[in-house]
């Protein structure tokens, strides 16, 4: 059993956009509709009926969730930094198993020298075009980032962005990962099973899911074990991959 393996997850509130915003110099939000598709990339997999999921709140409580575009790919960097031996083997299997779950399409951008924050900016023209940033996954320390000290192995969460009159839509996720915990965890028996968790688990936070108290879930925060995600994970993820496409943002 693993005691307070995961966070809460960090979620960034950033813009509500006037149409026009994006076309103004200086503008803090990219021009619309970068890779939209006319109809999602992929095809959310069925519900496995459990029940055992909650998503992250809404910013709006007239909207159920928020969640990514499912007609744009998701792009995500690695921030190596401090990574221990084989971490980018764990990240593209965890990667794979959230876009398993949701049928979101991620796209791995390769690795970037941008740390961590709590105050990331959703858009980074300079460093990543103009495009709202990929999700960041950081190898990080307990010194570069607080909310890491304890019991805490990772967090994970996204920022949104909405238009007036159409749904809330996550965008530039950030996972933060503590390497010298992950460098303690890979040396136990089924290591990389447990590390390659913590992975899908901040990730799933990225994707909008939340904590729940089954302790056979994946998303229970008490790190109960389990290494996979699980029907009640399968079912919300499946949900958050159901998403509307807004190609106005």
């Amino acid at each position: 059993m693993l005691a307070g393996l995961y966070s809460v997850p960090a979620v960034f509130e950033r813009f509500v956009l006037p149409a026009a915003l994006p076309y103004l110099p200086g503008a803090p939000v990219p021009p619309p509709g970068f890779e939209a598709a006319d109809t999602p990339l992929g095809h959310a997999p069925g519900s496995t009926g459990s029940r055992a999921y909650a998503l992250q709140e809404s910013p709006d409580p007239g909207q159920p969730f928020a969640a990514y575009d499912p007609c744009r790919p998701v792009h995500y960097v690695v921030r190596p930094d401090n990574a221990p031996p084989g971490a980018d083997e764990l990240v593209e299997q965890a990667v794979a198993k959230v876009s398993a779950a949701t049928r979101l399409r991620f796209v791995y951008d390769g690795f970037t020298s941008e740390a961590p924050s709590e105050e990331r900016e959703s858009y980074q023209p300079d460093r990543y075009g103009k495009r709202w940033a990929p999700v960041l996954i950081a190898w990080s320390t307990p010194e570069e980032s607080p909310d890491l000290a304890g019991d805490v192995d990772g967090l994970g969460g996204s920022g949104y962005a909405y238009i007036t009159g159409r749904p809330y839509v996550l965008v530039a996720g950030q996972v933060e990962l503590d390497a010298p915990d992950f460098a303690e965890m890979l040396q136990w028996p089924d290591g990389r099973h447990y590390a390659r968790a913590v992975i899908m688990h901040e990730l799933a936070h990225v994707v909008g899911l939340d904590h729940v108290d089954d302790p056979t879930q994946l998303m229970n925060p008490e790190g109960t074990g389990v290494t996979e995600f699980a029907a009640g994970d399968l079912a919300g993820l499946a949900v958050l991959g159901g998403g509307q496409c807004v190609p106005e943002l």
